[in-house]
């Protein structure tokens, strides 16, 4: 088995929004040491059955080296940004977000732009984005919103479900690679409940203090929406951090609501948690 680092996986389809993207987790990379995987999934489309041997439409060979061309440059110009961080680049085939999701059982992160290439005008979030977050099996960073300033906090949204104990741990050390605060939310709770959800929050990120000595950690407990409070709440925030699904969600769903409306709404990159890479 390898000893090598497991890399932070990009989805690229030259966008702006996959741009944006690269750039952030190259800067990621930085801070924690992580080679960077750069992927761009070309599907070709064929006709199913047997009906024919031959594909429906025949591979546009020309946009596949189009592709291949294009990886190649952005591999090179991060490379310049970045010298430090060992970056890679490669045109798979596959549909993206099932190359996406394969990819993440070995990653550290997989990072994807708020919408690619293919969305529509108006669009808020792509669907690939979506997808992603709700089967990855390690945390999906989305970047979208406005370019984060450097001291402002990272603020993850808690609910006392087993995930959202994920992101809490996803915070504090992303806080500490940063090397800035950290907020936590918990909203939701009934007026007549603040007091003692606030006790129950102080008590989760007092056991990470001792891990996490040098992340300046608060708790805040509103009562209302939590995606609300969360969305607010990134307007001022260098990321926020939640788990794919809190305990207010139905089973079998992939992914809550408050995950999905900071998807569609955040003003900062957004890590959905499902799972902590090994």
């Amino acid at each position: 088995m390898s000893d090598a680092a497991p890399p932070i996986v990009v989805g690229f389809d030259e966008s702006d929004g996959a741009r944006a993207a690269l750039r952030w987790a190259m800067d990621e990379g930085a801070r924690g040491g992580a080679p960077v995987d750069l992927v761009y999934a070309f599907d070709w489309p064929v006709m199913d059955g047997a009906a024919s041997l031959a594909p429906a439409v025949w591979p546009d060979y020309g946009a596949r080296d189009e592709a291949g061309k294009a990886v190649t440059a952005a591999v090179a110009q991060t490379h310049e940004r970045h010298p430090d961080v060992a970056v890679t680049g490669a045109v798979v085939a596959g549909a993206a977000t099932a190359v996406l999701v394969e990819r993440s059982h070995r990653a550290r992160l997989v990072v994807l732009g708020g919408r690619g290439a293919g969305g529509f005008a108006g669009q808020l979030v792509g669907s690939t984005s979506v997808s992603v977050s709700a089967h990855a099996r390690c945390p999906v960073v989305v970047v979208r919103g406005r370019e984060p300033a450097a001291g402002a906090p990272v603020v993850v949204g808690v609910d006392g479900s087993d995930q959202a104990l994920l992101a809490v741990e996803f915070a504090f050390a992303a806080a500490a690679g940063r090397g800035t605060s950290l907020q936590v939310v918990r909203a939701g709770d009934q007026p007549a409940h603040v007091d003692a959800a606030r006790a129950e929050t102080a008590g989760l990120v007092s056991a990470w203090r001792d891990t996490y000595p040098q992340v300046p950690a608060s708790v805040h407990v509103v009562a209302g929406s939590a995606a609300a409070a969360l969305v607010e709440a990134s307007g001022g925030a260098q990321l926020v951090a939640v788990g794919s699904r809190g305990r207010g969600g139905f089973r079998g769903l992939l992914l809550g609501s408050v995950s999905q409306q900071l998807l569609y709404h955040a003003d900062c990159p957004v890590a959905v948690v499902r799972a902590l890479p090994t």
